[in-house]
């Protein structure tokens, strides 16, 4: 990846996100038929939405990048040897989308040899989209004006906004061991839209549970361009997804992985 990929790329994303925000006004804005995923045993809401989303991303990598792999959570792995993939989750929030809420997003990243190099993460009904165009500069886009992305990474530990989900994924009794975590949360998450908010520096540390690739390989070269620190919750690489915490500074974000650690 050179200067001249990371524009070719970062345009396309660019352009895309326009595309996903026409497509969904013109031809989704409307009634949605609503599938259940585990059938009676949880609830984990997948929409025609989600898969007509989906099948619009895939046309148009596969016009202009006919070569590459895709992953979609919807549609799972094209078969391809090119060391480029693109990981799309559709809809992310699909709870959001099904209740009328307007923080559901399309998050798409470009991984390159399995890393993210690319993220995008797309706002329909907010009108705005977060996209990051190299290794360290991000920005948010909205009202037709970008403003670029930095963490706030002067907030001191005592002084973080904390917000976190555990979606049902952390039992009780692993929750009850990190009481001096639960005590430092303040604010909701609301879909991806909280990772975007920290990369803003709007909150400091964004803590969530069960994470696909899809839900956090967009973000994560994002994050990372903001000046963000994002690891896993036992301090692995995040592109393994899973449990995920993101901090704005490095010794914040060691404090907060020695809060998680008694629920791991």
């Amino acid at each position: 990846m050179n200067s001249k990929s990371y524009r070719t790329y970062s345009n396309f994303l660019k352009s895309l996100s326009l595309k996903l925000t026409r497509f969904y006004y013109k031809k989704l804005d409307k009634s949605f038929v609503v599938y259940n995923k585990l059938k009676g045993k949880g609830y984990d809401p997948v929409t025609t939405s989600d898969k007509a989303f989906e099948k619009f991303i895939r046309k148009e990598i596969k016009k202009k990048f006919p070569t590459h792999q895709i992953i979609g959570e919807e549609f799972g792995k094209s078969k391809s040897k090119s060391e480029f993939s693109w990981v799309i989750d559709p809809i992310d929030g699909t709870r959001s989308y099904v209740i009328g809420n307007p923080t559901w997003s399309n998050l798409i990243s470009l991984n390159y040899k399995g890393n993210p190099v690319l993220g995008l993460a797309n706002f329909p009904k907010l009108k705005k989209f977060y996209m990051n165009t190299n290794k360290s500069t991000a920005y948010v886009y909205e009202n037709k004006k970008k403003r670029r992305l930095k963490v706030n990474k002067k907030v001191k530990f005592k002084n973080i906004k904390l917000a976190a989900a555990f979606h049902g994924w952390l039992p009780i009794k692993k929750q009850l061991k990190i009481k001096k975590f639960l005590n430092k949360m303040q604010f909701p998450c609301f879909d991806a839209l909280t990772y975007a908010q920290l990369a803003e520096g709007r909150v400091d540390v964004v803590v969530q549970c069960a994470n696909k690739i899809w839900d956090i390989h967009p973000l994560i070269p994002i994050i990372n361009a903001a000046g963000g620190v994002v690891t896993t919750w036992d301090n692995r690489d995040p592109v393994l997804a899973g449990n995920i915490a993101v901090s704005n500074n490095k010794i914040n974000h060691t404090k907060i992985l020695k809060l998680l650690k008694p629920a791991l």
